[in-house]
């Protein structure tokens, strides 16, 4: 499981034209599921990312989490972050969570994230959809579980 989170001023996600998730002060987070991950391996993530210190605190070094700071969290997901790009100049998606699969564990994660009370958005899962964002920093980081 891959996530790449990036911190943002804001967010937002459409399809097809229409706003389907936005956020202010927080994290965007693209998700990549690979075939041998599990609810465990999600939770695991779930909290590593609300955890995660990339927020400045009052000496601007990031040693604040998403939860410190009840910051804001859009969930896309993103399979080409499972391709394998060792080999070659075109990505293999072998090691991807077959899509059936992928959109159940997709939506236990959005579902356990938003048990943390925070306020969590979303993507369309398998759509083709538009990402814009301000990323603060910027600020990136590929989290692997």
């Amino acid at each position: 499981m891959k996530a790449l989170i990036q911190r943002v001023s804001s967010s937002k996600v459409n399809v097809s034209g229409k706003s389907v998730g936005s956020i202010e002060k927080g994290l965007l987070v693209f998700l990549g599921l690979e075939k041998q991950d599990t609810r465990s391996m999600a939770d695991k993530m779930i909290n590593k990312i609300i955890s995660y210190r990339v927020f400045p605190d009052q000496n601007q070094k990031m040693n604040l989490s998403l939860k410190d700071i009840n910051g804001e969290i859009l969930i896309i997901s993103q399979f080409t972050l499972a391709a394998d790009t060792k080999n070659g100049t075109r990505a293999g998606f072998s090691t991807a969570m077959p899509p059936l699969d992928a959109q159940g564990l997709y939506d236990y994660f959005v579902e356990e994230t938003e048990n943390s009370s925070l306020k969590v958005q979303t993507g369309v899962f398998g759509a083709d959809m538009k990402v814009s964002l301000v990323n603060d920093g910027p600020v990136t980081f590929l989290l692997e579980v």
